[in-house]
């Protein structure tokens, strides 16, 4: 089983605008250590969030420190592949998704979003709509090292923060459904 992915560079600059913007209904997708969904779940203005992982490890973490921090009240906590085990529309989906390209057999899921880094979250792209609320919105990190421009996916793209850590720029943009 692949380890839950610790709060990094990406996870902070994202937590930031989680901060700012979520309200109402929250959905994060690969929630890792759950970061995310609690800082949105400590807003009084999110009445709920839904966190998300492919691991179950992740989940378990996740709640942890949901219980810890005192908002596992208004949480649901769901294992799944992306979208495969969600329902229902939200307000915000925030995704902080495996972004670097794959290093041979080197993969680790928390990391490698495919051979170009892009594949996870054109995956993302392509189901997130179908869970977006009529005036919802996503917040999503990615790298320079993406493989991937802000642009185009049929979402109008605003990059809210640029961080340059180490070999990378670090974006994190606010999206919406043309």
């Amino acid at each position: 089983m692949e380890p839950v992915y610790q709060p990094s560079d990406d996870s902070y600059l994202l937590s930031r605008h989680v901060e700012r913007l979520a309200e109402g209904r929250v959905l994060d997708i690969g929630t890792g250590s759950g970061i995310q969904a609690v800082t949105a779940a400590q807003k009084l203005v999110v009445n709920y969030v839904l966190a998300t992982d492919i691991n179950p490890l992740s989940i378990d973490t996740a709640k942890r420190r949901a219980r810890e921090a005192g908002v596992i009240y208004k949480m649901e906590f769901v294992v799944s592949n992306l979208f495969e085990n969600v329902q229902g529309a939200f307000d915000w989906i925030i995704f902080n998704p495996p972004y670097l390209p794959s290093e041979g057999n080197l993969s680790d899921q928390t990391w490698s979003g495919g051979p170009k880094g892009a594949e996870v979250i054109e995956c993302f792209l392509k189901g997130a709509r179908d869970h977006l609320s009529l005036e919802g919105s996503i917040l999503l990190v990615f790298s320079s090292e993406t493989g991937m421009k802000p642009e185009g996916h049929g979402y109008y793209w605003e990059v809210l923060e640029e961080v340059a850590i180490f070999f990378e720029v670090l974006y994190c943009a606010k999206l919406n459904p043309f």
